[in-house]
């Protein structure tokens, strides 16, 4: 399958995987609650299609996506949101708690960030030549850990790259309301390298990626690399509070799916649409009639 291809494979997984998972919330297949990955699809498939398999992958509470791009299983995902033995973690975790090979998600903001950052410098010691990539949101930079760690990312050169998506809303607040000065400065105030970008194209992303990813690998040291990016469904599972207009603006300008998708042939295109689509729905069937975890008394 040609690059181009394959790229747009993996993000069409996850907008499926994420538009299921909303369509079927309501009717309580569910359990807990859960964040979509909506708009961001870029992010993900970009930072982590360079990685080695030995690299570590921490995500947060919206981690649908890294996880589906890490290489994870959308049936054992879809299980793991049901409560199903099959799950990721056996029905225990949910949404927000995954553990898989080398990944890693937890729903407790910034609490990731100096578990990522100390994995990465154990990884250093024991000279494994592997690196640790650590998601982020907006509303971490309000996280008091979160600046602990980066200055003892910085003092150990642990080779970690920091991926800082802003979607530029923590659940409901605007950053405008909550943020004050740069972002870029926050990690360069630790002497950690920031790079930005201001896109949903996943050959944008991807390029730099490569390039920053390779740096932490060589120089065994820290990086950080800031991602704009566009949130198109709610916080959660509930209602959006922002003005309809901006969201479906949001849906014309910025969708990763559409930008990327117009360069492949169309016949293909179908193709690949159809195969995903019948990916997820199965997914989500086969999981749906897995067992639930036995009770133990």
């Amino acid at each position: 399958m040609e690059p181009n291809n394959i790229l747009y494979r993996s993000l069409y997984r996850i907008r499926r995987f994420e538009e299921t998972v909303l369509e079927k919330f309501p009717k309580g297949v569910f359990f807990g609650t859960t964040h979509t990955y909506l708009g961001q699809e870029a992010n993900a498939v970009g930072v982590l299609s360079p990685i080695h398999e030995n690299d570590i992958v921490f995500s947060n509470h919206r981690c649908h996506g890294h996880f589906l791009a890490y290489g994870g299983d959308p049936r054992a995902l879809f299980a793991e949101l049901m409560g199903r033995s099959t799950g990721v973690c056996g029905g225990r975790g949910g949404s927000q708690h995954l553990q898989w090979r080398n990944f890693y998600s937890n729903g407790v903001l910034g609490g990731t960030i100096p578990i990522a950052t100390g994995m990465a410098l154990a990884e250093k010691n024991k000279k494994s030549g592997a690196i640790t990539i650590a998601f982020l949101g907006d509303g971490t930079l309000g996280e008091g850990i979160m600046y602990e760690a980066l200055n003892m990312a910085a003092l150990w050169n642990a080779p970690i790259l920091f991926v800082l998506e802003n979607n530029k809303i923590a659940q409901t607040t605007e950053i405008e309301l909550s943020f004050s000065g740069d972002i870029a400065s926050r990690f360069k105030a630790f002497g950690i390298p920031s790079y930005q970008l201001d896109t949903s194209d996943i050959l944008e992303i991807l390029p730099i990626s490569i390039e920053l990813i390779s740096d932490v690998r060589q120089k065994r040291s820290p990086y950080s690399l800031i991602l704009n990016t566009n949130r198109f469904g709610p916080h959660s599972k509930g209602d959006d509070t922002r003005n309809p207009q901006l969201v479906n603006q949001l849906w014309q300008v910025h969708d990763p799916i559409k930008i990327h998708g117009i360069r492949l042939n169309p016949v293909e295109k179908i193709m690949i649409d159809s195969g995903v689509e019948e990916e997820i729905k199965t997914a989500f069937e086969n999981a749906y009639n897995d067992p639930f975890p036995i009770e133990l008394s």
